[in-house]
């Protein structure tokens, strides 16, 4: 990452974050957990390296992946309930949302619009949608009472499953805040998600030029 340019792309990226999503909704056991981050953080190392971020946001990564080991490996040893297992989530979900932070500055200096855009873009909206989603299992674990009311305490899949929803303001219905913090962490997101898709579309509508076009206008403004 150091010194070093990137090559894979955010090809590799959204890869890891596909691999990412398909483990937590697999995670059972505690020790998994600790598996998970250590997933994500490659995956977080990885959209670093490529987005070329400042080694001031490295440095937070590496010291949010340091508490969250810490805090993974002491769950291991104490009780089943111990509330360290929601901080865990919380430092997973601080992780996923440094990553997009340095995309997005990395792809606003792009000049025009090419596969790498549009997959780096993806990247951190998918970021984004999982960032939430672990707050969502964060808030399930530490908060009292159920988090969805009658449905119940969530599971990492229906945490994940109410983020990306909530995110793309579709709103099923199935699966409702039963009071804050969460709801106004769901509003947060649907602001979120909505910016980020007006801003990115506008970034592609800016940049993006059809082929030949301006050979075109260069022929119209003869012709005139």
């Amino acid at each position: 990452m150091i010194g070093l340019r990137p090559r894979t792309g955010y090809g590799t990226v959204l890869l890891l974050i596909i691999g990412t999503y398909v483990l937590a909704l697999l995670v059972r056991e505690r020790w998994q957990l600790a598996v998970l981050l250590l997933v994500q953080t490659v995956t977080v190392w990885q959209a670093l390296r490529v987005s070329r971020a400042r080694s001031g946001m490295r440095f937070a990564a590496a010291g949010v992946f340091l508490l969250a080991l810490i805090a993974a490996l002491l769950n291991l040893v104490l009780s089943r309930h111990s509330p360290l297992i929601g901080w865990t989530f919380l430092a997973a979900s601080t992780l996923y949302l440094l990553a997009p932070f340095a995309i997005v500055r990395h792809l606003s200096t792009h000049r025009g619009v090419d596969k790498q855009t549009l997959l780096g873009a993806l990247a951190a909206y998918l970021l984004i949608g999982m960032a939430f989603g672990f707050a969502y299992q964060c808030l399930g674990v530490i908060q009292p009472g159920p988090l969805f009311g009658d449905k119940g305490e969530p599971n990492m899949s229906d945490s994940l499953f109410f983020s990306f929803v909530t995110m793309t303001t579709t709103g099923y219905g199935d699966l409702t805040p039963a009071g804050d913090p969460a709801r106004t962490i769901a509003v947060v997101e649907a602001l979120t998600g909505s910016l980020f898709l007006v801003t990115a579309v506008a970034k592609v509508v800016e940049n993006w030029r059809p082929r030949n076009w301006d050979n075109g206008d260069d022929s119209r403004a003869r012709d005139e």
